[in-house]
Parts: C-alpha cells; structure tokens; sequence
C-alpha cells in the first residue's frame, strides 16, 4: 500500500476551490536522491522555469526545515510562505513536506491560501515515488481551477520532470 498526503481539514481535497495531483515513479532513484533538491528552494529555479527568487525568512539555513518561513515567485504570484510539516524520508519511511503559501491581504478578493504538499517514498526494486498535491482556496483558485489546460497540473509536472532529470545526472 502506498503513502498518502496528511490534509489539514481546511485544505482537504474536495473541499477547496481548486486541487491538482500530479505523481511520477522512477527506477534507479531514491529518496536520498530526490530529498535534498527538493528541500533547497535555491536550486529549485535551476530545474523547475516556474520558479524563481526563493529565499528563507530570518535563516541562515539553505534548506528548508519544520515551521520555516520562506517565500517564491511562482505562477506569477510573489508566494510568502511556511512549510506545515517536515519529516525527511528515514528506514523506508517516506519524507514529507507540505507548506501553506499565501497571496494577497487576508479577506481580500485577491487572497490566495494554499497548501503544497510532496511525499518522497522509496518503493521496492530500486524506485522512487514523487506525489505532489496541491490545494487552493480564494478567487484566484478559482480561476485556476476553470482554465484549460490546467497550469497547476502542467506547472506541477514540470516540477517533477525537472526534479527527477537534475537527480538523475
């Protein structure tokens, strides 16, 4: 049986304006692989274009870590940002991490609230599962969750394609 996605119940799939899951299962990774790229948001523009100007809040950590604030640009929008859960893959554990990422004034109709949630697992015969879910809730997840193609499906597996290529080299 395969790991799932820990949802806060204000983030719960279903329930929110917008949700997109993309996943992908490679041979020949691992999690040791996979965890460290997606733990450093400084590396994260040199292999996923959407995005860019990643930095940590009051740190002199590279890497992200439990109750961080951090921030991006992603999707157009300048994303504050802080990761909600932290458990980094361990004795075929999987690693977690998810962050809440926030746009625009809270109760403004530009308000965006997300929660971005990966799951790392290393499965038998030598691979990789990559699971990537995401919830939105404002206006501007609706919009999002109208548009075709979808950019939150496109742009998540670019993340991924990006992720698995760079550990792969």
């Amino acid at each position: 049986m395969q790991n799932a996605i820990h949802w806060p119940e204000k983030f719960l799939p279903g329930f929110s304006d917008n949700f997109c899951s993309n996943e992908v299962i490679v041979a020949g990774l691992s999690t040791a692989d996979i965890w460290p790229l997606l733990i450093t948001p400084s590396l994260w523009p040199s292999y996923y274009a959407n995005a860019a100007n990643p930095g940590l809040h009051d740190s002199d950590s590279k890497t992200l870590f439990a109750d961080c604030r951090f921030y991006f640009d992603t999707f157009g929008f300048y994303v504050e940002s802080q990761v909600t859960e932290y458990v980094a893959p361990n004795a075929g554990e999987p690693g977690r991490i998810s962050w809440h990422g926030w746009v625009g004034e809270e109760g403004s109709a530009e308000r965006l609230d997300v929660l971005h949630a990966w799951l790392v697992e290393d499965l038998s015969q030598g691979r990789v599962r990559i699971l990537t879910q995401e919830t939105q809730n404002g206006e501007p997840a609706k919009a999002l969750a109208t548009a075709t193609p979808n950019p939150m499906i496109n742009g998540h597996q670019d993340w991924l394609v990006g992720l698995v290529n760079t550990a792969k080299k």
